[in-house]
């Protein structure tokens, strides 16, 4: 398995202008065994631009952690920490909570609950003014106030 370095933000300070947020399966690209060109380019192009949301990087860890030791694991690893040292990973405060919920309330009267987490997600993106940038463009559909972008190339 050949592994990609994924290239992140040289510093966590906020103060630099986000734009993009990524979802778990974005995130976790560079540590496929043939990741997607277009993704790895898109990421290397946004460059400090790039942050993430903490439910994503509790996905992220506990993939990693439910993983038996050996030398994927080691690889894993070895991704999973550089790019925790150099990733804003933002936070699911009171200000995401409450756009959250008034989000949930509104899907579930419409018949259409999100899963909790994709709801956390969104409601990261949203109340940061970030693009949400995922494989799986329809699971976040039926939130507003958020865009949403996949970079995959199928």
């Amino acid at each position: 398995m050949s592994v990609i370095p994924l290239p992140v933000a040289t510093s966590t300070s906020t103060d630099v202008a986000l734009r993009y947020l990524l979802d778990t399966n974005v995130l976790s690209e560079p540590t496929r065994l043939h990741p997607d060109a277009e993704v790895m380019s898109r990421i290397i192009a946004a460059g400090d631009t790039i942050a993430t949301a903490a439910p994503v990087w509790h996905e992220i860890e506990f993939g990693r952690l439910r993983l038996p030791a050996g030398k994927r694991r080691r690889t894993i690893e070895v991704i999973v920490d550089t790019i925790s040292a150099a990733l804003v990973i933002l936070p699911y405060d009171a200000n995401a909570a409450a756009w959250h919920a008034r989000e949930r309330a509104r899907l579930t009267r419409l018949g259409r609950p999100p899963p909790f987490v994709d709801g956390q997600i969104a409601a990261i993106a949203s109340v940061n003014h970030l693009v949400l940038v995922t494989r799986n463009v329809r699971d976040f559909s039926g939130f507003t106030g958020i865009d949403v972008e996949s970079w995959f190339s199928t």
